[in-house]
């Protein structure tokens, strides 16, 4: 785990290793324990082209694991930010094929998987989580390759220099603005902002930055990019050539080799434990590989989401080892931190709980293991069963069924309380993915409000644009769990772990993001992951055959901060902060008398809604990144 960046233009040698110098300090927390740079002259001298690396030493602790890695004959570089699980495989394949290593790290994997198979064939063999990026001096080429769910980061921007064409990347945005790389911020996304709460992987906070999407290889030479998607994600099947008990088996393997693999480190590894199931499943298959290393349980004390004692009773029926790390009472947030560990603005709450988390493991172990991805790819929300209700009924409404509901039926039921869910689930049925998209109150409420100022006036985000459609509506849980991958997946819950661990200096690893146990969840049929209507059902029979009906019964909670209720009770002076002085008034975001009302009407009636949670997060990310 680490942070890369590069700059290739046509500038002198001295100006790219001063432009690396610079990325590489706004990297410094993701890699604390070491830096490099590597730069090559352009065919001609038309450019230079320069690698840097800011290392989390995890696998070969030695000098042989230093980055950017470099060939014997300095014709490929590379620098990398991940862990490629399965290494150890394409080793024994890329030797018996004649390659030599000299180090024990995957890196060196890399950097002969390139010369021997090509990046793309390279990402489809490589089982992990990585960002990596590849300069072959020979065909004057620079690969950029991001893993197959987007686990890690990797933020690009091209343009023209003086006297060229230029490229630069980097694993955060503001590592590529501290160089004067990044555009102005752009307004699409903090419209993204305002309805989600984060900025999609589709977009950046800045003008000109792009992120490499997930499964996918980029490719410059001489000014021209062009792209190649190595990995879609399966769709799921409606015919069930998969037997529930088959699909438990199946599930239970691949576990296995997922946690096995992510065992390999050469520092501490700390799991998380928490009283959910997916972290159950997580130490329960470390215990089965007899290995020893220590479960983790963050306990808040005195707070409702405390999960200690069930998380101590996992740990007994697994005789795993179990330390319990109490955190102190948060009296009050930690709102610099937050901004601090994302270069975008970031207002997951649940990050906040996961910083403090990160801080405590980190005293204990360099890797930990998570349980994240559970729930997404198996169908652990409340939402999906929610989703497959309507899907169902979709299945059973005649094909005049959408226009007779939305001109004849709808509008006689608009407003009438305890029709509120049947209406939606019609909506969703008729409706689809476009129907579910729209249900958001995010831009609504600013618009409700008049908060929107000059810079924001009609904004709209293009998932409120997605057509309205019937066929949609029949198989909309599938549309929506792959529409959530590209969104909340990609753009919140991966990017909420990455920045809360790399800030603490802290690898996490999920074994549910293996991409393998991925495909298997997306394409069983709904039937099979929600089986007789439960939620999770497969991991959830895995846990009760492994560790009985207490843990399986168990619901997911997380380290949730409760942040409307903080904000109504104990954030005063944070809300009153919101003023017409505020960056987000003074750049013409928001409307100052508006939001002077908003924060009045909150304070009055003691409950803050979440969107002006959002702006608090938006104006304290302007006062430090906006210029």
């Amino acid at each position: 785990m680490c942070g890369i960046a590069g700059y290739l233009g046509p500038e002198s040698p001295e100006h790219v290793a001063a432009v690396l110098s610079a990325m590489l300090g706004r990297l410094r927390r993701r890699g604390p324990d070491g830096e490099g740079t590597e730069l090559w002259a352009g065919a001609g001298g038309e450019f230079q082209i320069g690698l840097a690396h800011r290392r989390l030493a995890i696998i070969d602790l030695s000098e042989a694991g230093h980055q950017p890695m470099v060939s014997d004959d300095r014709e490929i570089g590379i620098v990398f930010n991940g862990c490629i699980f399965n290494f150890l495989e394409l080793r024994k394949d890329l030797e018996r094929d004649g390659y030599r290593f000299r180090s024990h790290c995957d890196t060196e994997v890399l950097l002969h998987g390139y010369r021997a198979w090509g990046a793309a064939r390279l990402a489809r063999r490589s089982q992990g989580m990585f960002a990596f990026v590849i300069w072959d001096n020979r065909r004057q080429l620079l690969t950029l390759v991001r893993d197959r769910l987007g686990v890690k980061p990797l933020y690009f921007t091209t343009g023209a220099a003086a006297g060229g064409q230029r490229i630069a990347f980097a694993s955060t945005a503001d590592a590529l603005r501290e160089v004067g790389l990044a555009g102005p911020i752009d307004a699409k996304s903090v419209a993204e902002f305002l309805e989600f709460g984060y900025v999609t992987d589709s977009r950046s906070i800045y003008e000109g930055v792009g992120k490499v999407q997930p499964g996918t290889v980029v490719t410059w030479h001489r000014g021209r990019l062009e792209t190649e998607t190595y990995w879609h994600a399966p769709a799921a099947t409606d015919e069930a050539k998969t037997s529930f008990d088959d699909a438990v088996e199946q599930t239970e393997a691949l576990l296995l080799d997922a946690v096995k693999g992510r065992l390999i480190a050469d520092v501490p590894i700390g799991a998380l434990l928490s009283g959910g199931i997916d972290s159950a499943l997580v130490c329960w298959a470390v215990s089965k590989l007899n290995a020893n290393i220590r479960a983790f349980t963050v306990a808040t004390p005195g707070e409702p989401a405390d999960e200690a004692h069930a998380a101590s009773e996992t740990a007994q029926i697994l005789g795993a080892s179990h330390e319990v790390v109490e955190l102190p009472p948060q009296e009050q947030l930690q709102l610099d931190d937050l901004i601090d560990a994302y270069s975008e603005p970031f207002a997951c709450s649940s990050a906040l709980g996961m910083l403090r988390v990160s801080r405590a493991v980190r005293q204990y172990a360099t890797v930990l293991l998570t349980g994240d991805g559970g729930d997404d790819f198996f169908l652990g929300y409340p939402y999906h069963k929610h989703m497959a209700a309507a899907q169902r009924l979709a299945g059973m409404l005649p094909g005049f069924a959408p226009a007779l509901w939305r001109s004849g039926i709808r509008p006689l039921v608009n407003g009438f309380g305890p029709l509120r869910r049947p209406k939606h689930l019609m909506d969703y049925a008729t409706g689809g993915l476009g129907a579910v998209t729209r249900v958001r109150d995010g831009l609504p409420f600013y618009e409700t409000h008049g908060l929107l100022g000059p810079r924001l006036q009609g904004a709209t985000v293009a998932q409120r644009q997605i057509a309205l459609s019937f066929a949609s509506g029949r198989h909309v849980l599938d549309d929506l769990v792959r529409y959530d991958l590209r969104t909340v997946f990609a753009g919140e819950y991966l990017p909420k772990v990455d920045g809360t661990t790399m800030y603490c200096g802290l690898e996490a690893r999920s074994p549910f993001l293996d991409y393998r146990l991925a495909e298997l969840a997306l394409k069983l049929p709904v039937n099979v992951r929600l089986r007789n209507g439960r939620l999770k059902a497969v991991l959830r029979e895995l846990a009760r055959r492994k560790m009985g009906n207490a843990v399986a019964g168990r619901e997911k909670r997380g380290f949730t901060i409760p942040i409307e209720k903080w904000l109504a009770h104990s954030g005063e002076r944070e809300l009153q902060s919101l003023d017409s002085d505020a960056a987000l008034c003074r750049q013409g975001w928001i409307e100052p008398r508006a939001l002077a009302a908003c924060v009045k009407e909150a304070l009055a009636a003691q409950s803050a809604p979440r969107q002006l949670w959002y702006l608090l997060v938006l104006n304290a990310w302007l006062e430090k990144n906006a210029t």
